[in-house]
């Protein structure tokens, strides 16, 4: 019988595609939980849900930054680019 081909992809190349996926996915998750406060009911005179909705923008910032740097080093390269030979 003839040799088939592997069912499964190997797993770096299989883990490089998830996280590009990822990559390109940040975008419209960021989209849609920014604009989540827009959906919250209107703040009652005298409460504090105007600070709470700032808080909740300053903290998915922040994780917005971290999960895009985690994302940026996992697609790096990960051999070292070769000198061009001079000193």
């Amino acid at each position: 019988m003839s040799e088939r081909a592997p069912l499964f992809l190997a797993r770096a190349s299989y883990r490089s595609r998830r996280i590009s996926d990822a990559a390109r996915l940040l975008p419209v998750l960021a989209l849609f939980l920014l604009m989540l406060p827009a959906l919250w009911p209107a703040p009652v005179p005298g409460g504090a849900q105007v600070s709470g909705t700032l808080v909740y923008l300053f903290a998915l910032w922040a994780l917005l930054i971290v999960m895009a740097a985690v994302i940026a080093r996992l697609l790096a390269p990960r051999d070292p680019p070769a000198s061009g030979g001079r000193p």
